[in-house]
């Protein structure tokens, strides 16, 4: 909403300045974006009238003026202008005025001296380019300057509006505010002062009630639309950035600009039978003022005759009933449409207009006559005429239901304490009619205010009135405690922490994926489709995070980073017999070198060992195990199943050939995906002694099939629970030579001791036994018997 401070100032008329205006309305939450002058800085500049013109003796393109500026004497000016003649107004920049880039000084052209010069828009600095003088209106008063003539010391105010404060788009809109604000008298609009000169009517019928509950028309005869539109009305109109059509339409956007009211003017002459206000048919079409055919549709409303449509209601009229200079009879419009039925019209159309854009947010139903007399009355003063009598069809008009305000509330929110008193009085100002009963009010909104339906719009309202300024922080009290933290959760950063020391750096991807990664990676056909996708390879939700994590890799190596190591915590989604879950959980992914380049360590690439030790480190001190198993995502011999406390919690493999090859990496990835909930918990230490003695170590050398995992027979051993048994761990792994093929040979070391004495081999042997006897029962064979 752009305005002219000028107009404003019209209305109401703060002791402030043009900056301190504008912040006055920004903080209002009125936001200024904008505030720009009219004109650039210059002086000296005067209304000048053109006494005589004579041919410079020696320039063929250049005349030689005296000029009347208001003083004793008349100037003595060339000038090259073709438009000049005796006896126009036009500016002159006087001797040392100093306009926009350079200076006025005196100084002779071709021999003749010239004291000053004549000036055009360009000189002044309002236009980018003009054909010659700038011609001044026969009302202008020589010698005055020009910049309080043309009102050149104003400034142009461009409001960021939210949707909400539709009363706002207007003058009389921001008036109200501005004196609300600042308690400066508002001036009322002059009266209306014009005679019913005719009865002549055109019939109104209202077919669709609920969308236009209030439709007002008037006819007016014998208009002359050749008439010109005052100087003061067109500038107000570019000043607010419209142009200057002709002076029936100017008057319905000056009405528009000035109340907030749409108004349409129909050529009485090219309407055909009654106005019925209705939706569209199917397979009607309207050309509009813009020159724009388009078919209608049902939900559309429209303005229609006997023969079809000739409007778009609230958005735009037709041009074949637009008024033009042949104009002598119009049927001005003034309606109340239901923001509901407005609201998209336009942009599914492809453009927007000055009406649309109000009656979307809701444009004040009390004022619909008002408005019509208002422009009534100027088109009376401007193009003559004689004025009919108002046709209007009224329905149900939306209601302003009360709104109760506590003034406990309004502390609550606000952190003041302002008197019932003050409250009555900000409620007074906006407008609002109320019963106040001790502290609290009941409040009914004007009819220009959709936006007050709740206390809180109420309790903005003060606030706003009061001055945001005016709300002083205060000191945060609150009682605090330290909450519990207890040792067998995890905190979630103590997780990151643990994956950063083993050189992983933590990513953030969308929960939105490709359909296409969750059938490679995930082997997922029916994932969570999303309706509305934000992008085509966006379509449905994760079910793992596994997808995020290559495309992070993949961006990466299309940048050379030859090593990456990243992981992500996150949601994943499924759904399961049209349930839908959700589950947080820990990924992460390596590809490159197992450490960085440096000397003291040969160059390899990571490899399904390294990212099983970073887990175990994760896991730590409780134990994984790991059970070889395929996933679609990985490699079928390099895949495996985590299992804590022998609960599947997740997956680590190294990513399938396939995979990689599609998604164009040079070397293996290995990843691993684990649930969240089971890293969060963590086990209490316990306290036990330290042994002052030595341990005893045993070792045990089995033979078993190759098809038998290490982590069985380690099983096996920890099953019986044997005396003294502190650890058991594999330390040798023999293929060759000695040992049947399809069989291998393992060795264990076998720890044992006692924190109370030094154990004997009597003490020792029955617990070995123990072990041996259980890697018996599930096919191993010391070595050696």
């Amino acid at each position: 909403m752009q305005f002219s401070e000028s107009w404003l100032r019209t209305l109401v008329n703060p002791s402030l300045s043009s900056e301190e205006l504008s912040h006055l309305l920004t903080m209002a939450g009125l936001e200024v974006e904008e505030m720009t002058p009219v004109a650039p800085a210059f002086e000296k500049v005067v209304v000048a009238q053109v006494l005589t013109k004579e041919k410079h003796p020696d320039a063929d393109r250049l005349n030689v003026l005296t000029v009347n500026v208001g003083e004793a004497e008349p100037l003595t000016i060339v000038c090259g202008a073709q438009n000049v003649t005796v006896g126009i107004k036009a500016p002159c920049a006087l001797v040392g005025a100093k306009l926009p880039g350079f200076d006025i000084k005196k100084a002779k052209v071709r021999g003749v001296a010239s004291f000053g010069m004549m000036c055009s828009e360009t000189e002044i600095g309002l236009a980018e380019e003009s054909d010659g003088l700038m011609v001044l209106s026969d009302e202008a008063v020589v010698g005055q300057s020009i910049r309080e003539h043309l009102d050149l010391d104003d400034y142009l105010f461009t409001l960021k509006l939210t949707p909400n404060r539709s009363d706002c788009l207007s003058l009389n809109g921001i008036a109200r505010e501005v004196a609300a604000l600042t308690g400066s008298s508002l001036q009322v609009a002059s009266a209306i002062n014009f005679k019913q000169a005719t009865r002549t009517a055109r019939n109104v019928k209202v077919s669709a009630p609920a969308a236009c509950p209030r439709y007002t028309g008037r006819v007016i005869s014998g208009v002359n639309a050749k008439a010109a539109t005052p100087s003061w009305m067109v500038q107000r109109l570019e000043r607010c950035g419209l142009r200057s059509i002709s002076a029936l339409v100017d008057v319905t956007n000056y009405v528009l600009l000035e109340l907030g009211q749409p108004l349409h003017a129909f050529d009485l002459n090219k309407l055909s039978g009654d106005i019925d206000v209705r939706f569209a048919h199917a397979g009607e079409k309207l050309t509009l003022l813009n020159e724009q055919m388009v078919e209608l549709q049902e939900d559309m409303l429209v303005i229609a005759d006997g023969k079809g449509p000739v409007a778009l209601a609230g958005v735009m009229g037709g041009a074949d009933s637009a008024v033009d200079e042949e104009t002598t009879d119009i049927f001005l419009e003034s309606a109340f449409f239901v923001p509901s039925v407005i609201v998209g019209k336009s942009r599914r159309l492809g453009f927007s207009s000055d009406s649309s854009y109000r009656f979307e947010r809701g444009v004040d139903f009390a004022a619909t006559q008002v408005a019509l007399d208002r422009a009534t009355q100027l088109i009376l003063d401007i193009c003559g005429g004689e004025a009919g009598a108002v046709t209007e069809v009224q329905g149900d008009l939306p209601s302003r239901q009360p709104v109760t305000l506590r003034s406990s509330r309004v502390l609550r929110i606000l952190g003041v304490s302002l008197k019932s008193d003050e409250i009555a009085q900000i409620l007074s100002s906006l407008g609002m009619t109320f019963q106040q009963s001790g502290d609290d009010f009941t409040v009914t909104p004007p009819s220009y205010r959709f936006d007050i339906v709740i206390e809180e719009d109420l309790v903005e309202e003060v606030a706003r009135v009061h001055g945001y300024e005016q709300i002083q922080p205060a000191p945060i009290q609150a009682s605090m405690t330290i909450l519990p933290n207890f040792e067998a959760e995890r905190p979630l950063s103590k997780v990151r922490q643990v994956m950063v020391l083993r050189d992983y750096q933590e990513t953030i991807n969308y929960s939105f994926v490709e359909a296409e990664w969750e059938r490679d990676l995930c082997g997922d056909a029916a994932p969570v489709t999303l309706m509305n996708p934000i992008a085509s390879q966006m379509s449905v939700m994760r079910s793992s995070l596994l997808g995020g994590l290559l495309g992070a890799l993949r961006t990466n190596l299309a940048r050379k980073q030859p090593r990456v190591r990243i992981f992500e915590i996150g949601a994943c989604f499924k759904v399961e017999a049209g349930s839908y879950s959700q589950e947080e959980r820990l990924a992460g992914l390596t590809y490159g070198a197992a450490v960085s380049e440096q000397w003291g360590a040969a160059a390899r690439n990571v490899d399904f060992y390294d990212v099983k030790s970073d887990l175990e480190a994760l896991f730590a001190p409780r134990a994984l195990t790991f059970q070889a198993a395929e996933y679609p995502a990985s490699h079928p011999g390099r895949s495996a199943r985590i299992l804590l406390d022998g609960t599947a919690i997740g997956w680590l493999g190294e990513l399938h050939p396939q995979w990689q090859q599609k998604y164009d990496m040079p070397l293996p990835a290995i990843w691993f995906e684990v649930k969240l909930n089971a890293l969060m918990q963590s086990s209490v230490p316990r306290v036990e002694d330290v042994s002052k003695f030595p341990a005893a170590r045993r070792d045990i050398a089995v033979l078993v099939d190759e098809a038998i995992d290490v982590q069985t027979l380690l099983d096996a051993m920890n099953s019986p629970n044997a005396p003294y048994v502190a650890e058991t761990a594999l330390f040798d792994v023999y293929r060759g030579k000695g040992v049947e093929d399809g069989k291998k040979s393992l060795a264990f070391r076998v720890l044992l001791k006692d924190t109370q004495k030094t154990l004997t081999d009597s003490e020792i042997e029955p617990s070995i036994a123990m072990l041996v006897e259980a890697l018996h029962k599930i096919g191993a064979k010391l070595r050696g018997k």
